[in-house]
């Protein structure tokens, strides 16, 4: 059976709102919720759980690795406190201007101190087709694996070769491939330079481009056995989803 996964950026609780009203919306299309953990927010990424209904959805909130010590004292404090089940731990960006404190935390090293304090816990990590090459990635893939991680959530993908490949990589493992619809030419522009993307030849940063190719992606899904991971960023939610076509 293929998961769906909605991120949900805690921007406001008025944002947060919306977002999971517009979840609830779509039916049992979805029934997992990820949740980052933004710095420049207010709101944590953890401390929104309560407010998802667990009968309809998995509650899966992000942590950053440079925000704890490697002892995990806070992290532990957090997962305890709030009954957690499933957690997704990133490496993190330093704080701009350096205006707060952070932790050269490595996050395999993380990943491994929690999984041997919570060896129940379900641990996800992320990964990324863009920032490295295809082996280096695939290297830091098994490391996290290693450690203790049961599956990972991708960076949005925009080539379905590229897909196909990591697919294959990663098989066996609880793999979320990331979309992120890009409708305009400044934002396709943020992740050709921000996050290093080489889109393909027949790209077109228009609603219609990217409900096809998800399209296409959640059909492959179904068929290879693995999962996708919404990231909608300041789009029309009703015109992208309302184009998708979720398996029955």
């Amino acid at each position: 059976m293929i998961n769906f996964s909605f991120e949900i950026v805690p921007r406001t609780d008025s944002a947060f709102t919306d977002q999971y009203q517009f979840v609830e919306s779509l039916g049992t299309a979805i029934n997992i919720i990820n949740v980052p953990d933004i710095q420049r927010f207010p709101i944590r990424s953890w401390e929104v759980g309560q407010r998802i209904d667990s009968q309809k959805y998995r509650f899966i909130p992000h942590f950053r690795a440079i925000d704890f010590k490697l002892d995990g004292g806070e992290l532990f404090r957090i997962i305890d406190e709030r009954g957690l089940q499933q957690i997704l731990l990133v490496s993190g960006d330093p704080p701009e201007g350096l205006k707060r404190d952070y932790y050269n935390t490595d996050v395999v090293d993380l990943i491994r101190v929690v999984k041997q304090r919570y060896p129940q816990l379900q641990i996800y990590a992320g990964f990324d087709p863009h920032r490295q090459g295809l082996q280096d990635e695939c290297h830091y893939i098994q490391r996290k694996v290693d450690a203790g991680v049961c599956g990972f959530f991708s960076q949005p993908f925009f080539d379905s070769r590229l897909i196909e490949i990591y697919a294959e990589q990663m098989q066996g493992l609880d793999t979320y491939i990331g979309l992120s619809p890009i409708t305009s030419s400044a934002s396709m522009h943020y992740w050709e330079v921000k996050n290093k993307v080489k889109f393909p030849l027949d790209f077109r940063p228009d609603y219609e481009w990217n409900v096809a190719f998800a399209n296409r992606i959640i059909t492959s899904a179904v068929n290879n056995g693995f999962n996708i991971y919404f990231m909608p960023i300041r789009i029309d939610l009703q015109k992208y989803f309302s184009q998708l076509k979720f398996p029955d």
